[in-house]
């Protein structure tokens, strides 16, 4: 018996369906960008300081943290001063003479973090005082300085020769608050990383072209950078 009109018609039906879901086109996932540098490659850096000198206030290092590119404590350490202390800054940083007192040697620290700053990318807000407080330098190339990127200044309407400050990029480019508690090398580290990584496509893309895409630091810190 020929079959009927009805079963052509369904069978037709289905072989077009399983045509079309055979050759259906299935898009590709968003291809992820292509990161210039390793994880491993960075690390993101702050100091605290007390004062020394009575009537200059100059800084001395009194904490010292590194995270790496995750956040991940890699050194939290106190620092024990090399001069008299006039002045521990307790209101803004919770430091008082017994953390400092039994503290590493300030060579050894400097020592170690060199070491541990050796073929990294450091990032940072206003690196300059971290260096220069630890009696370092560190390729320029090799900085990323959240407190000199431009593309932050000028998203925040900012002139171009003036800081934003830390709280303010953290708060109104990030969304968060940091500062409640004074300050906090942990969580200032942490924080100008995350700035870092929110554009670090667009950062390393310009660096890559050969550009430099943040201001000068002051130049009385000119010997921090090689």
């Amino acid at each position: 018996m020929a079959p009927s009109s009805n079963s052509s018609s369904s069978s037709a039906s289905s072989s077009a369906s399983e045509g079309r879901s055979l050759f259906a086109f299935t898009p590709l996932p968003p291809r992820r960008p292509v990161k210039h540098f390793p994880p491993h490659t960075y690390v993101a850096a702050a100091a605290q300081v007390v004062h020394y000198n009575g009537i200059a206030k100059l800084p001395m290092v009194a904490r010292v943290v590194i995270v790496d590119y995750r956040g991940n404590l890699v050194v939290d350490t106190f620092v024990r001063p090399t001069q008299p202390v006039s002045d521990y800054r307790t209101a803004q940083t919770g430091i008082r003479p017994v953390h400092l007192a039994g503290a590493p040697q300030f060579d050894d620290v400097q020592r170690y973090v060199a070491g541990l700053l050796k073929g990294k990318i450091l990032v940072g807000y206003a690196l300059w005082n971290f260096l220069s407080v630890l009696g370092l330098s560190h390729p320029a190339i090799d900085t990323r300085d959240t407190a000199l990127f431009m593309p932050f200044r000028k998203s925040l309407k900012y002139k171009p020769n003036i800081m934003v400050p830390l709280v303010t990029l953290v708060r109104q480019l990030m969304g968060h608050h940091i500062g409640l508690q004074g300050e906090v090398a942990v969580e200032e580290a942490r924080a100008s990383l995350d700035l870092f990584r929110s554009c670090e496509q667009l950062w390393e893309d310009i660096v890559k072209s050969g550009a430099w895409p943040c201001c000068l630091p002051p130049t009385a810190y000119g010997n921090c950078f090689i």
